[in-house]
């Protein structure tokens, strides 16, 4: 009779061990979800914010100031009808716009700007003082 009530108490004891296990093994499969969605999301944000070190490198391409100044080309009188607009990037390369109105028409002329001087050919005292109007702000 004894060796029944050991019998069953080991069994008792085994069923619980059993049920520990089987909540240990829960338990470990549930954070190891966890923990590889931990991972995912980690790496998801190393690369949002490598792509987001890029972006930011390559924004100081992009055009980011712009310069307006009006003029009158002619001396003898007429209104500040032409004007020149300066596009620049973060570096201050670019372009300059010289639009001079005539009485035959509108004249367009484009220089190309480099550190915010011109690159190829010399800038007029309207483009120098758009591209000023530019770095001002």
């Amino acid at each position: 009779m004894f060796v029944y009530g050991i019998a069953v108490a080991i069994f008792f004891w085994l069923l619980i061990l059993s049920w520990i296990v089987w909540q240990l093994r829960d338990y470990v499969k549930n954070n190891q979800v966890y923990g590889d969605k931990d991972l995912k999301l980690h790496n998801e944000v190393d690369l949002i914010k490598k792509e987001l070190k890029q972006e930011i490198a390559q924004s100081k391409y992009y055009l980011q100031k712009i310069g307006l100044t009006r003029f009158n080309p002619f001396e003898r009188g007429g209104n500040d009808q032409s004007f020149v607009v300066a596009l620049l990037d973060q570096e201050n390369n670019g372009l300059t716009a010289n639009f001079i109105y005539t009485r035959d028409g509108l004249r367009v002329y484009t220089k190309k700007v480099k550190a915010g001087k011109g690159e190829l050919y010399e800038l007029s005292d309207e483009e120098k003082k758009a591209i000023d109007n530019c770095l001002k702000k």
